[in-house]
């Protein structure tokens, strides 16, 4: 009885995986080298598997992903600080959480990247919505249809399927190809 459910995530990943679109990455991983080559920052944010994400490829861009990298990338996920976390979402709103970060630590030209696999987080909206006012580059990746932060982003990668479990898997791929690609170009 295990076997058929293993062979339909499987398949499921499979099917999923056809969909994602090459160029959008190649578009993203561009952007994001001008950035660091301009001095900027890349900073990241998500919610529960997306935040462990989020985390995961921020510390890719600054541990790299080969023994051979000489200097770290200035990535900086908004997620880690549990401190700020919790102490600002007790004081005021966790829908401000990453709004108040993008406001203390970012500068025009930096580049944000949300991963929600809905597209509705609120805590992500709002910081999409300064980041933009701020002039750093918004580059989401959604699943679903996209959500509001779809709209809100400069650059979207959209997984369009309802699995949560998929499109995290799809996320966590597309997030190593955009790490692997920066190391190995910039």
């Amino acid at each position: 009885m295990i076997k058929p459910i293993i062979s339909s995530a499987i398949n499921q990943h499979k099917e999923i995986i056809k969909k994602i679109n090459v160029d959008e990455i190649e578009i993203v991983v561009g952007v994001i080298i001008d950035a660091l080559k301009n001095g900027s920052s890349i900073l990241w944010c998500g919610n529960g598997g997306s935040a462990s994400q989020a985390n995961h490829l921020s510390a890719e861009l600054i541990g790299g992903m080969y023994k051979e990298k000489k200097m770290p990338y200035k990535s900086i996920s908004l997620c880690a600080d549990t401190t700020f976390l919790t102490a600002w979402s007790n004081d005021d709103s966790f829908d401000n959480i990453f709004s108040r970060q993008i406001q203390s630590l970012s500068q025009p030209g930096d580049v944000l990247i949300g991963l929600t696999t809905s597209g509705n987080s609120k805590n992500l909206i709002n910081a999409f919505k300064l980041a933009n006012k701020k002039e750093v580059v918004t580059v989401s990746l959604t699943g679903n249809n996209g959500g509001e932060l779809k709209q809100l982003s400069k650059l979207n990668i959209n997984i369009d399927d309802t699995s949560t479990q998929r499109i995290q898997e799809m996320h966590i791929l597309i997030g190593h190809i955009i790490c692997d690609l920066i190391e190995l170009k910039a």
